[in-house]
């Protein structure tokens, strides 16, 4: 993928192998007020929403540039697992999660990633995939979960699991306010790291 964009969409995101049982117990949960709900609260909250788009502005850094890569542009999630990120900024991309496949569109050109075949991107698309369908199980399959926080605002930390993603990725954490998921930070092992900042959806 272009620009290095490992650290991207993965969705962004973007993603789940091996089912854990539905209320696993939760790692380093902090549990504050029961009135405000946990993990199980912000992932009813988000499975409840089908439809999403929100505006984004990425900021990379990578060890092989000596400035932050800054790039601009529009999330969208259709339920079950159908995501898109619409790039704008610094060129225009579309990159395209459905099913078992990625497909990126660039210069007029259009290629598929088949994500079968692509375990640790896959992972990462279907970590936000996974949080963006609130599917609790399908996160644990690939990453060890510790959430923080209540329904009013929340953190999700993702270590994970397989020792092929750990060599690529030293973790995931995603912000959120109640349903709606406010920033996404991925830490690579070799420094490179990704801090994507989610507006509030358009409506």
């Amino acid at each position: 993928m272009s620009r290095s964009r490992g650290c991207a969409i993965a969705a962004i995101a973007l993603l789940a192998t091996a089912a854990a049982a539905i209320g696993a117990p939760q790692t380093g949960a902090v549990p504050g007020d029961p009135s405000t709900g946990g993990i199980a609260a912000v992932m009813r909250l988000l499975g409840a929403q089908p439809h999403r788009r929100a505006a984004f502005r990425e900021r990379q850094h990578l060890a092989v540039l000596d400035r932050p890569l800054l790039s601009s542009g529009e999330l969208i999630y259709d339920a079950p697992g159908r995501l898109e990120e619409r790039l704008i900024t610094p060129h225009p991309e579309t990159l395209i999660a459905a099913g078992d496949r990625l497909l990126v569109e660039r210069d007029g050109r259009r290629r598929v990633l088949d994500l079968s075949n692509a375990k640790g991107v896959a992972a990462l698309i279907g970590s936000l995939r996974a949080t963006l369908a609130g599917d609790e199980p399908a996160l644990r399959r690939d990453f060890r979960v510790e959430f923080r926080g209540d329904v009013s605002r929340w953190t999700l930390r993702l270590t994970p699991r397989s020792a092929a993603l750990a060599r690529r990725v030293t973790a995931i954490r995603i912000d959120g306010v109640r349903g709606e998921l406010r920033r996404v930070v991925i830490r690579a092992t070799n420094g490179d790291s990704s801090v994507m900042r989610l507006a509030e959806p358009a409506r």
